[in-house]
């Protein structure tokens, strides 16, 4: 049975339950991730992980005490992965909206023909952004290579390695998480989606471990731009190597474990 696990703050017992009467709709069992809540830490335990001086190299805001709580509860999620030696699992935050076709997703991720490390399920925002590469799967969906991965983290697949590799790079962080994420160069760690996507983000509901910091951007106009348009360049040779590497893949490796390692750098 596939592993679920729902990130959840102990106080939101409203979402809790709504989380749990979707996915009983569809059979489907989940374990509940103890949400880590960032107003709850203290300066010293937010900054095991959080680098404020890295943030002001790497971002334009500092980060908030609710984004880092959620950088930290995905991560708690990912050790459990890794602990547990699953094939892979996934995870949820508890603001999605499912739909009929996670039966299908489930047999589609089951059955991918090749390696792969993370799969977006849904968008944040439920927004759409250009496919650069994709390849048909049963039931009308698609596996996607974006030019530049989906934010938001409401519902993604996440393997062993990719669970592992994500430990590894982000030991310290800098960003939120969906914006490291983006970062494959960096994380080694490059993801797919898979379309259309089984979750949506529920709109109307306001993230209770994530909310934006007040804090007055720092950075220069300037140096901003300048660190997108790095990013930019980086991403667009990163997804390259990501789709070549696809490519290469999918003729020879028909019977690859699922949730094995798909390093995209040759």
């Amino acid at each position: 049975m596939t592993a679920i696990f729902l990130i959840n703050l102990a106080r939101s017992t409203e979402r809790l339950a709504n989380s749990q009467r979707q996915l009983a709709a569809h059979g489907l069992s989940f374990e509940r991730i103890d949400a880590i809540d960032g107003a709850m830490l203290t300066q010293t335990q937010k900054e095991i992980y959080y680098s404020p001086s890295l943030n002001t190299q790497k971002y334009h805001y500092p980060l908030s005490a609710g984004q880092i709580g959620c950088y930290l509860s995905h991560r708690k999620a990912w050790q459990t992965i890794v602990d547990r030696k699953l094939d892979y699992a996934i995870v949820l935050e508890d603001d999605f909206i499912l739909d009929s076709s996670i039966d299908s997703a489930i047999k589609n991720i089951e059955q991918l023909p090749l390696a792969w490390q993370l799969i977006k399920l849904s968008a944040y925002q439920n927004r759409t952004r250009t496919i650069a590469y994709q390849i048909p799967l049963q039931f009308e969906q698609r596996l996607v290579i974006h030019k530049k991965l989906m934010t938001g983290c409401c519902a993604s697949a996440i393997s062993y390695q990719g669970a592992k590799q994500l430990l590894a790079a982000t030991k310290t962080f800098a960003r939120p998480v969906d914006c490291d994420l983006q970062h494959i160069w960096e994380t080694q760690v490059a993801g797919y989606s898979l379309l259309p996507y089984p979750f949506s983000q529920d709109c109307e509901q306001v993230s209770d471990i994530k909310s934006r910091s007040n804090a007055r951007e720092k950075k220069s106009f300037l140096a901003r731009k300048g660190q997108q348009l790095r990013s930019a360049v980086n991403n667009h040779f990163a997804t390259a190597a990501f789709i070549a590497q696809t490519k290469r893949a999918l003729p020879t490796t028909p019977k690859c474990k699922k949730g094995a390692a798909a390093p995209f750098y040759s």
